[in-house]
């Protein structure tokens, strides 16, 4: 394919920001589609309209060919509509199609979880057919064909089995290509065996042949056996799920036979809004010609978390939800022994309760030594950035991971477990070549956390070591524009 073309790209998802937001997955539902467009792609969205969206403030309007659309789910007649707006960034607005539906997303403030009870909406794969479903309905209604439909997560992983099965004599779609982004393997879709005939596949996938699993349907099943490319938001991370079977999550096999089709494209950073240059949110700003500005940032830190300033010692903060697989089962090990230490320490994350009561109880015993925020604060996590000089992150499992790249922008040097994302964005810092731009341990132990956070406080009292080692982090391009240049390159192989 000649290298100049410009592709038309439908890229389907589950959230986007800032309309609808649960994690990550929204922050690149937004800047990825956004960094295409800039690169000359025409790009459009489709995601569902659930209650939470205020459309008079995004201006969400009907298109009158995209009204009252009648489909079935199993028996159920279903009507939808496709409503339109823009996603508006600075430099570009990509158009976004919000699915609307009362009954199944429009009645609902929550996106996957029902707040009553506290588990996942028992009619998930009904809503998600309907997401699905509706893609085709929009190409056909709107005659705007894509070359590449990019898919994300299980909630759109029966997509390229509509289009494999159902849609193979349509020649207006049977030439699409689909490239699905894996953000997590742990969620998959899973739904009861039953519920089968409500999809409308071929009956020759409901078995382990097609799109079920121990007896189960899984949606990201289907996107990993029927989407032509499978892609995860980090190299490490495409690598450790076809090794492990523990990473794999059950999906390891299926995996292993898509190994050729299957690559990591790290994820960007939104570098418009997390950039010491020109961060509104932070008190002073710096950059690598005015590092010692930070020291002001620290300063504010330290006043805003009733913490005792001292510009010898270092702040090693954490940002997370609190559980287990973010690393804190080893933090909570060695949180007595990192209290011994000459540091000061500030949290701000919610999580499990087991780590709230730990949390409170050490702030009450270390009062001036350590702060925490459990909640989350956008603005207090800016400030953190800005003025922490130590970031902990010593997660379990990590598919890509943002706020280690957040913090070697801001020049707080990241201590990390070697495991996805952190593996590929952390280089461990080697005082005698002085390359590297961090502290990395790679077996999960507590004893292994608490000796690197030691070699950290060893070099930090060196500062020009440590100023150098500052500058390597600073000096990271984690922008947008050179992840979807990869996605770029990816697409035009698929269709060749």
């Amino acid at each position: 394919m000649a290298q100049s073309k410009k592709l038309k790209i439908l890229f389907v998802t589950s959230e986007v920001h800032p309309f609808i937001k649960t994690g990550g997955l929204a922050d690149v539902s937004s800047a990825l589609p956004q960094a295409l467009s800039e690169m000359g792609h025409e790009v459009r969205i489709v995601v569902p309209k659930y209650g939470a969206i205020d459309e008079r403030k995004f201006k969400i309007h009907e298109v009158v060919r995209l009204k009252d659309l009648p489909i079935k789910i199993g028996e159920k007649e279903v009507v939808f509509s496709l409503r339109s707006s823009f996603l508006i960034g600075p430099k570009t607005r990509v158009q976004i199609y919000f699915l609307d539906n009362m009954e199944y997303f429009g009645s609902r403030q929550s996106l996957y979880v029902d707040p009553i009870t506290g588990t996942d909406y028992p009619d998930n794969h009904e809503r998600f057919i309907l997401l699905a479903r509706s893609v085709f309905e929009l190409i056909h209604k709107l005659g705007w064909v894509p070359d590449i439909i990019h898919i994300n997560d299980w909630q759109c992983g029966i997509i390229p089995a509509y289009l494999k099965f159902n849609h193979k004599d349509d020649p207006v779609v049977s030439n699409i290509k689909v490239v699905l982004t894996v953000h997590n393997l742990a969620y998959q879709g899973f739904f009861p065996k039953s519920e089968f005939y409500k999809t409308g596949l071929p009956e020759e996938l409901n078995s382990e042949k097609g799109i079920e699993i121990y007896g189960r349907l899984n949606f990201m099943k289907s996107g990993l056996l029927y989407s032509d490319a499978i892609v995860t938001v980090s190299p490490t991370y495409a690598e450790e799920i076809t090794k492990d079977e523990e990473w794999g999550a059950g999906l390891r096999s299926i995996l292993l036979k898509r190994k050729k089709d299957l690559s990591g494209i790290l994820n960007g950073i939104d570098d418009k809004l997390w950039n010491p240059e020109s961060d509104v949110t932070i008190p002073k700003n710096f950059s690598t010609k005015d590092i010692e500005n930070k020291i002001e940032n620290k300063k504010a830190l330290c006043e805003k978390f009733n913490l005792n300033f001292n510009p010898d010692v270092p702040i090693i903060a954490a940002i997370s939800r609190l559980v287990d697989a973010k690393g804190f089962d080893l933090i909570a090990e060695i949180i007595h022994d990192l209290m011994k230490l000459d540091i000061n320490m500030v949290l701000l994350g919610t999580g499990e309760k087991k780590y709230h009561k730990l949390f409170e109880e050490v702030q009450r015993k270390n009062k001036g030594k350590f702060s925490c925020y459990l909640g989350f604060n956008d603005e207090l996590a800016h400030l953190i950035e800005a003025g922490s000089d130590l970031f902990l992150m010593p997660s379990k499992y990590e598919p890509c991971g943002l706020n280690q790249m957040y913090s070697l922008m801001y020049g707080t040097v990241p201590i990390v477990r070697e495991t996805g994302g952190l593996a590929d964005t952390v280089e461990k810092f080697n005082e005698k070549e002085e390359t590297g731009n961090g502290f990395a341990f790679k077996k999960y132990d507590s004893s292994e956390l608490l000796k690197e956070t030691k070699r950290a406080l060893k070099i930090y009292n060196d500062k020009k070591l440590w100023s150098k080692l500052m500058r390597n982090g600073m000096k990271s391009d984690f922008s947008w524009l050179s992840s979807a240049k990869k996605y770029v390159d990816l697409y035009k192989t698929i269709l060749s």
